[in-house]
């Protein structure tokens, strides 16, 4: 077999794993059975989320709705499945699985499980520059505000967290420092604006996908692709700083440029999803977590968190549109109600039990194992 033209062999590593080589002497991915069958599972019950969801309510029944995806339905079953429901879907797949994944990279940046965009500020940040995007400049360049803004906020956490060693309970109290004031920032601009463009801005603030339309979906889908990618032969030396600067240097890991280069892909992360569906809150947090659970791995655990984050966040929406409310809700009403009840059960239920495990309340020493392995 061959990956871009080069020579990949498997070679078996034990029971535990197996080592997928793209080039003799080059990078190599780790490969579990237990994570990668449950990232198959996770992704598809997304994809099973969303099927549901286009068959909602029984407007246009399941073998309508075959049809139309295969081009032979009714012109009202198209426009239905195709123009209104198939967009929201699929945007929601995509987002969820860049929020899932960005929670991932900054939680295991961090070594805290509250390590995620949301809590940390950078989705403030990545909003703050949308928001100034969509009400003084063209809605087209959100991606391009959202993108310059969660950099920025990233470089001033990075500047506050950086005095001596690198420690990442001092990225998280610098990321809600930054994120509080951003907030303070957003609910100013709102304030400031036309009535109008501000009822439109507060809706997106909360997060949702109404607004989804079809030209959204492939530039987001190839920016996800592209950033995983570039994160996936990141994860191998990421785990290795568990082990400290000093240890991961002596195997050949250059820690500093390892963790801005994941930062940089995180960020990114964060800002496609904040670009296209607002700061939809909790998915980032929750999705690694209940991932690692699941597949009772240790590191970064990068695609089932991803698989996990497109789940919740297509499930969520799912429950928004069909909730007996007046008119559908935004997904990050729903989304934040189930990360407060995540909240309360890891803080108060598992946050110091009587086994001494570490909840979503407590931070991590080094090179403990991470608190739901």
């Amino acid at each position: 077999m061959s990956v871009l033209g080069k020579p990949m062999t498997v070679r078996g590593r034990g029971p535990a794993h197996r080592t997928l080589r793209l080039a003799p002497g080059g990078l190599s991915l780790r490969l579990r059975p237990r994570p990668l069958a449950v990232t198959l599972l996770l992704a598809l019950l997304a994809a099973g989320s969303g099927a549901l969801a286009l068959t909602r309510d029984g407007l246009v029944p399941p073998a309508e709705v075959l049809g139309a995806l295969l081009g032979a339905g009714s012109e009202q079953a198209a426009f239905v499945v195709l123009e209104l429901r198939l967009p929201r879907v699929a945007l929601g797949l995509v987002v969820g699985a860049g929020l899932g994944a960005a929670g991932s990279l900054f939680q295991q940046l961090s070594r805290n499980p509250l390590g995620s965009p949301d809590i940390v500020g950078f989705n403030s940040g990545a909003a703050k520059g949308a928001l100034l995007v969509l009400l003084h400049g063209n809605p087209a360049y959100v991606a391009v505000g959202a993108a310059g803004g969660g950099l920025a906020t990233a470089l001033v956490v990075q500047l506050l967290a950086r005095r001596g060693s690198f420690r990442g309970n001092r990225i998280i109290l610098a990321g809600i420092a930054v994120g509080s004031l951003l907030a303070s920032v957003n609910a100013y601009l709102l304030t400031r604006a036309a009535l109008d463009h501000a009822q439109s801005a507060q809706l997106w603030l909360i997060g949702s996908l109404g607004a989804t339309e079809r030209h959204q979906i492939l530039p987001a889908l190839l920016a996800l692709a592209a950033l995983l990618l570039l994160a996936l032969p990141l994860v191998r030396r990421l785990d290795l700083l568990e082990m400290g600067d000093e240890a991961a240097g002596g195997l050949g890991v250059d820690a500093g440029r390892t963790r801005v280069m994941v930062l940089l892909i995180a960020v990114g992360l964060s800002a496609v999803a904040v670009s296209v569906a607002g700061p939809i809150v909790f998915v980032a947090l929750c999705a690694p977590q209940l991932a690692r659970r699941l597949s009772r791995g240790t590191g970064t655990g990068l695609l089932p968190a991803a698989a996990m984050g497109a789940l919740l966040l297509s499930a969520s929406d799912l429950v928004a549109v069909t909730l007996p409310t007046a008119g559908s809700l935004p997904v990050g009403v729903v989304t934040g109600a189930l990360g407060g009840v995540y909240l309360w059960r890891g803080c108060w239920g598992a946050g110091g039990d009587a086994r001494g495990r570490a909840g979503p309340c407590r931070p991590l020493a080094r090179g403990a194992p991470h608190p739901l392995n």
